[in-house]
């Protein structure tokens, strides 16, 4: 936590009294919500996430959204999921599958 931010606050003196002013030492707690990083973005992709923006949403709430999208496109995620034993299955049937493929052309080919 931040240290407090010394202040002195003058309180004008009210009407009639003597011309003597008050001087009060307080502290003064101030929370802002700060990017703990800044980045530079052109002014094309600046617009880009003003399209992409919704009401109320941050700038960090937009890119966190986009990418969370993307990452659910991610091809790859999947990727080493199957056991071996299915890997192999399905390597098998793929290679089946070649050699009817070849052989229907061989056969067509001899056709003509």
């Amino acid at each position: 936590m931040e240290e407090p931010t010394p202040a002195t606050v003058t309180i004008p003196r009210p009407r009639g009294s003597p011309q003597r002013l008050s001087h009060v030492n307080v502290n003064v707690n101030v929370t802002m919500a700060t990017a703990d990083e800044q980045i530079r973005v052109s002014d094309r992709v600046k617009r880009m996430l003003d399209r992409r923006r919704r009401e109320g949403e941050s700038y960090n709430d937009v890119l966190e959204r986009i990418l969370e999208e993307e990452s659910d496109r991610d091809l790859l995620a999947g990727f080493g999921r199957w056991s071996d034993e299915h890997a192999g299955r399905v390597r098998e049937g793929r290679e089946k599958q070649k050699e009817v493929s070849k052989e229907r052309m061989r056969r067509l080919a001899e056709n003509e």
